[in-house]
């Protein structure tokens, strides 16, 4: 059963230069306790989308389409609603925890603040929570971290904050924002398994350009490219049968696969290419990509691209 279901999303927003067309047109469902992975480039519109969902973006920020919350229109929504879903039911582990985190408030309070408003404990249980919440996400010392600011702990600590944050209210839908972004192998290691263990059996939606964490963890993949999507299957096919070009070269480019780049450079999101917005660095191009936007099919079942090769 569908928890999560968008269709036909477009979201803009103004720059100095032209509208930004950051998710364009995308649909994209997510079952109950799925884990499904969003990955593509930096700038590709992983992030807005993800924002959209929760709708944190600025007041400029014009959003058309559907999100499906358990069948209600998150978009149609009034703010104070949208209030108590975001945190309590659905929970966005935003990147970078040195500027999301409040730098003059300890970690613990701000753990504590969430779970009052949505949980309506009393202060004291409030805090006894965030330290269990601590404790659940393996931080060394949980009570006098809880004491601790943001500035003094790693960055691996910080992300684990982030986590218990996101997970303190048992939300049944969780968007993790790059959680591994900016850590070393060891710490991204720890953070991928604490995140498997945590999401299980809960749906998440994984914002991530790192393939082979989106492939440790989730079910399905989704590859996003210049604010649209262009392959969508489960993780097993993604990495071992890709059916996009550009999905392809993402694998290729990793380092157990040869780091071969991809040539070229992303698109602008503010006048994408005409055809196909992969056309200009694909190697596989044709006059029909160049052309004509293709649409995307499905190839197998649960299978979807987006390539004028299927069309």
């Amino acid at each position: 059963m569908a928890l999560l279901d968008i269709i036909k999303l477009r979201t803009q927003f103004p720059s100095q230069d032209g509208m930004v067309k950051a998710v364009d047109t995308v649909d994209l469902l997510v079952a109950e306790g799925e884990r499904l992975g969003l990955i593509g480039e930096t700038g590709c519109g992983k992030t807005v989308l993800g924002m959209s969902i929760v709708r944190l973006l600025q007041p400029t920020t014009s959003i058309e389409g559907k999100i499906n919350y358990k069948g209600r229109d998150i978009l149609k929504l009034k703010e104070e609603d949208m209030r108590r879903l975001r945190g309590k039911e659905i929970a966005m582990i935003l990147q970078n925890p040195t500027t999301s985190l409040n730098p003059v408030l300890k970690v613990g309070d701000q753990i504590a603040e969430a779970i009052r408003l949505h949980q309506g404990l009393g202060k004291r249980e409030a805090n006894a929570r965030a330290i269990e919440m601590l404790q659940s996400v393996h931080l060394p010392d949980a009570a006098a971290n809880a004491n601790q600011y943001p500035h003094e702990l790693s960055g691996g600590m910080r992300e684990r904050v982030m986590i218990a944050m996101g997970l303190a209210c048992n939300p049944e839908f969780i968007i993790a924002d790059e959680p591994t972004k900016g850590l070393d192998i060891k710490t991204k290691m720890q953070i991928v398994e604490l995140l498997r263990e945590a999401t299980l059996h809960k749906a998440m939606l994984m914002i991530t350009h790192d393939l082979g964490v989106a492939g440790s963890i989730c079910d399905k993949i989704a590859v996003m490219y210049a604010g649209e999507l262009l392959e969508e299957a489960s993780s097993q096919e993604i990495l071992n049968d890709p059916a996009h070009p550009y999905t392809q070269g993402f694998i290729n480019s990793l380092p157990s696969r040869g780091l071969l780049p991809i040539p070229g450079t992303s698109p602008s999101l503010i006048c994408p290419p005409s055809g196909c917005r992969f056309h200009p660095r694909c190697r596989m191009a044709t006059k029909t990509c160049e052309m004509k936007h293709p649409e995307m099919v499905q190839i197998e079942k649960g299978h979807l691209v987006r390539c004028h090769q299927f069309n």
